[in-house]
């Protein structure tokens, strides 16, 4: 059946006109969608004559909680999210000073295969409809009782992957009608996925874009990022390069450390010469720990040492904020777990 959230508010418009009512109904049906109801009787100031001709071709569609942990370290709230296929996402609520922020996924798996990810294990099962992806921030928004301020778009999966779901998740997300979260208020993350990037450049979309990039160089980046034997890391820059003077916007790299692998002086200073003249900001990661991974992370001394090195040499570098440590917050290891997923 039809999932009305599936569709841009044009569309949904389109769509209630070709069914003979008024052009009104679709501003009163698009609040109810995102304001979380569950079933059309909840909406109440809808006939219910309209209301059974839209049970019999189209669904609201939910999410169901299949797990819910709360750090006690620092509030952060994650999500593992049952589809009604059956399959499971993950999402995360961060709490910081400015509100409260949720990272989302994009698929169900990844076909990427970035060695120190555990989304990716097990491959790609499917892409998320631009329904699916809403109903992540609007379930989690209504299971909280808070309103969500900022969006991440770096859980499972690599959304510019699903490009199409992806743009149309943003417009309506941002719609004023809606949930009307600011484009300037969302991230969207790609392992560097070229095309794509040129295409988001041209979407007139003020949101945050950055670049999990990990590696200074390309013989790095092809041992632990199979996207870099397609698109090497100067054919990526170049399209940051376009991105950044197309849009106006600053962008960012996601950097994770890996010891003994990217994390030396010599890989700091190679990292710095490569992204330097892009102004980016860098965020600096220490690896997650992957049971199925060989990798590990550094001391703190060592992780210090990179940010030195790296700021050294004019680029601004921060490392990033563990949140959620005790609730295993990194995205992909509740959905491994609950689903026994295995390479």
């Amino acid at each position: 059946m039809i999932d009305l959230k599936d569709f841009e508010f044009y569309e949904l418009e389109e769509f209630i006109l070709g069914l003979g009512e008024k052009k009104f109904r679709t501003a009163q049906i698009f609040k109810w969608l995102h304001l979380g109801v569950t079933d059309y009787d909840e909406m109440t100031d809808i006939s219910k004559s309209f209301r059974d001709k839209l049970k019999e071709i189209s669904c609201v569609s939910t999410l169901e909680i299949e797990q819910k942990l709360v750090s006690k370290l620092d509030g952060t709230v994650k999500y593992l999210f049952r589809l009604p296929d059956g399959n499971c996402i993950e999402s995360v609520v961060m709490r910081y000073h400015h509100g409260l922020t949720i990272c989302i996924s994009s698929q169900v798996g990844c076909r990427m295969g970035c060695r120190f990810c555990a989304s990716t294990i097990g491959g790609l099962y499917r892409s998320l409809t631009a329904g699916e992806i809403l109903n992540q921030v609007i379930f989690a928004q209504k299971d909280l009782g808070e309103r969500i301020s900022n969006i991440v778009l770096m859980g499972i999966g690599e959304p510019l992957d699903n490009y199409d779901n992806v743009i149309k998740f943003l417009r309506n997300v941002n719609h004023e009608k809606g949930i009307n979260i600011g484009l300037r208020h969302i991230t969207l993350s790609t392992c560097g996925v070229v095309p794509g990037i040129y295409k988001l450049a041209e979407e007139d979309m003020p949101i945050t874009l950055t670049i999990s990039l990990h590696a200074p160089n390309d013989k790095i980046r092809d041992s632990i990022m199979p996207v870099n034997h397609k698109y090497k890391m100067d054919e990526l820059l170049k399209a940051c390069e376009h991105y950044k003077n197309t849009t106006g916007r600053r962008l960012s790299f996601e950097y994770s450390l890996i010891s003994g692998v990217n994390d030396s002086k010599e890989n700091a200073q190679e990292l710095a010469k490569k992204i330097k003249p892009l102004g980016a900001h860098v965020n600096l990661i220490p690896v997650n720990k992957v049971e199925e991974r060989e990798y590990k992370k550094g001391t703190k001394d060592e992780i210090n040492s990179f940010l030195k090195h790296l700021t050294s040499y004019g680029v601004n570098a921060t490392i990033r904020r563990e949140l959620g440590a005790d609730i295993s917050a990194s995205c992909g290891q509740l959905r491994k777990k609950s689903a026994n997923i295995s390479e």
